[in-house]
């Protein structure tokens, strides 16, 4: 399989699961103390936001990769 081919189905796959999905959250820490035996620390949640037009541009995009690649 051509990396050609590869690269359109990652686009599809992810296009697509970007569709079914719509955001994804992850977690950061900000700020950490150390004071003496204490450890303190501070986690943010953060949530970003897919839009949907990207995620059909990537799936359109991947599928059309994947059917002009014709070698």
């Amino acid at each position: 399989m051509s990396p050609v081919k590869i690269l359109a189905i990652l686009l599809i796959a992810g296009g697509a699961a970007a569709l079914a999905y719509g955001q994804f959250s992850y977690t950061q820490e900000t700020h950490e103390a150390k004071l003496g035996p204490l450890d303190l620390a501070v986690k943010e949640t953060r949530n970003v936001v897919i839009p949907q037009w990207m995620s059909a541009v990537a799936v359109g995009g991947g599928v059309l990769i994947f059917i002009l690649d014709r070698r």
